[in-house]
């Protein structure tokens, strides 16, 4: 449970951030929506990663689409579905992807040849 922990926590917190209805998002300067969810998507990745949870990267993905048809489906949020975001969910997705892997490299050490 321990490394599956944090992928839980930031999967809530997406459930938060990407669901929280019109009226609660807090005003802010253009493009800070695309850096929370290159950002979110980049924790997501991480975590789901070191959680070695099988797929992660795919259902990611997933996602990140389906998440914007389903802002777009309930009225009720008035949030708009936008390519966009979905778009940058997946290049946080990839930067979070590259960032364990050159963790994952560090830690290995320098390669040797014979």
């Amino acid at each position: 449970m321990g490394r599956v922990l944090p992928f839980v926590i930031a999967a809530s917190l997406s459930v938060v951030v990407l669901f929280t209805p019109e009226s609660g998002v807090p005003s802010s300067p253009p493009g800070t929506d695309k850096v929370v969810h290159i950002t979110l998507f980049a924790l997501l990745a991480l975590t789901g990663l070191h959680a070695r949870i099988r797929h992660v990267l795919v259902a990611l993905v997933v996602y990140a689409g389906v998440s914007e048809v389903l802002q777009q489906l309930i009225t009720p949020l008035h949030r708009s579905g936008d390519v966009l975001d979905a778009l940058v969910d997946v290049l946080g997705i990839g930067l979070g992807w590259a960032i364990c892997a050159a963790v994952r490299s560090r830690r290995r050490g320098p390669r040797t040849t014979r």
